[in-house]
């Protein structure tokens, strides 16, 4: 016969366990409600939003709230490899590593100019980017304008398959919450404006005045931009939609023909700062701005030297100029932010078409600009040198994991204590590679 005290402890043993599984339960129930609903809030297609405000300026708004975009252009092409290098489906992941590092620096966006061919891979990337670091996208096409031969907008079966990629493009990741917005084309105007890519038709070709030749062809490219725009707004009517334009020579030919565009995405490299740039795309235009190229290599043509001190001082005063020109600041008001260019050096730029030499940090100047005072009269007056422009250097690859160290330069400091806001101990002259 079973004792009074041995019924009492299994009764009081089984109550103990059953509170102890029902409090299990309740815990993990808590979990998954918390963090299932952050996972798949997280997935929504944020509100984007442009606010225009005479008073105020221009905000872009993210979920209600105010963003600046503070970003870098992105392609990790490694040492030895080319721009056709298919970095979406590297093993090594090298955007982890960057990822990373962005995040330390204060980086919120990045700008890619094209996108893999591979939507499995792209979404990896995505992924990682936007729910481990909080990163979003830029994310463009070039509207062919690098094809060869040269692209052709008077050409109507160019002009489709342009339309079909772009359009195929914003069907495929328009739902990803880490897109910010559509660019489209990088400096395609330099076709009519500086005769970079040059096209024609023969009803141009008839038009005697070089000028009214410029017009026209602005007219035609323009237009077709837009109607891109308009497209894009019936598949996707979450995002908005920016033009990407070297400087502003033809910005009074482009306002009449561009309802549709929300943003002008701008490049100008104007050396310290960029003058009236921001008050003559107000008077051209009148639209939300973000400066997508902008910045300074890190050579010096006139000493032969890598010059890290030149380059982060040009990039300190071109984010402030951004910055006094954003919403409810001293200047204009109608700049949103802006990406530099870029992340890290590219080894190929020098000589794109000479594979042997994709493995040497080539120091020859490419082109000149006097607003880069600090080395201005530079070897042959070129001063620009093409595989300096990273703020992030590549050293050798780290067999751990897989990929070129990245070095941080002096740029990469300064900018994140501006974006950061962090006061941190000037950097020494070397940094120790990140691996």
């Amino acid at each position: 016969m079973l004792s009074l005290s041995f019924l009492l402890k299994g009764f009081f043993l089984k109550k103990t366990t059953s509170i102890l599984v029902l409090t299990i339960a309740v815990c993990a129930a808590l979990f998954i409600f918390y963090y299932g609903s952050q996972y798949f809030r997280s997935k929504q297609v944020p509100d984007i939003k442009i606010q225009r405000s005479p008073a105020d300026g221009d905000k872009l708004l993210v979920n209600g709230k105010p963003f600046m975009i503070r970003g870098v252009c992105y392609s990790p092409v490694p040492i030895g490899k080319d721009y056709e290098y298919n970095f979406w489906g590297d093993p090594a992941k090298p955007w982890l590593t960057d990822g990373k590092l962005m995040k330390e620096m204060g980086v919120n966006t990045v700008r890619f100019y094209r996108l893999g061919k591979n939507p499995r891979e792209v979404k990896e990337v995505f992924d990682d980017l936007h729910y481990r670091h909080g990163i979003y996208f830029l994310v463009g096409h070039y509207l062919g304008f690098w094809n060869w031969p040269a692209p052709n907008y008077t050409d109507e079966e160019f002009r489709q398959k342009i339309r079909d990629e772009v359009l195929e493009m914003v069907r495929v990741y328009k739902d990803h919450p880490g897109v910010l917005m559509w660019v489209l084309g990088n400096e395609n105007n330099y076709s009519f404006d500086l005769n970079v890519q040059r096209w024609t038709s023969d009803e141009i070709d008839k038009i005697e005045d070089p000028q009214e030749q410029r017009r026209q062809k602005a007219k035609i490219y323009y237009s077709f931009v837009n109607d891109l725009a308009k497209e894009i707004k019936k598949i996707d009517p979450k995002h908005p939609v920016s033009m990407g334009v070297g400087e502003v020579s033809s910005l009074d030919l482009a306002k009449p023909v561009c309802p549709d565009i929300d943003v002008l995405a701008m490049i100008a490299y104007r050396g310290s700062g960029f003058g009236n740039l921001f008050r003559q795309i107000k008077q051209k235009f009148d639209i939300p701005v973000m400066m997508t190229e902008w910045g300074a290599d890190s050579f010096n043509a006139s000493t032969q030297e890598p010059d890290e001190a030149s380059q982060a001082d040009f990039l300190k005063y071109q984010w402030q100029d951004i910055e006094r020109n954003t919403s409810g600041k001293k200047g204009v008001g109608n700049c949103l932010g802006g990406v530099i260019f870029e992340w890290m050096d590219e080894w190929w730029k020098g000589n794109e078409n000479l594979p042997h030499t994709w493995s040497v940090h080539d120091t020859a100047g490419h082109w000149h600009n006097a607003s880069y005072y600090s080395d201005a009269k530079g070897v042959d007056s070129m001063n620009m040198n093409e595989e300096w422009w990273g703020v992030v250097g590549q050293g050798p690859k780290n067999k751990k994991s897989g990929i070129n160290e990245r070095i941080p330069k002096e740029a990469y400091w300064v900018l994140k204590d501006l974006w950061t806001r962090k006061q941190e101990p000037a950097p020494s002259k070397k940094r120790e590679p990140r691996k």
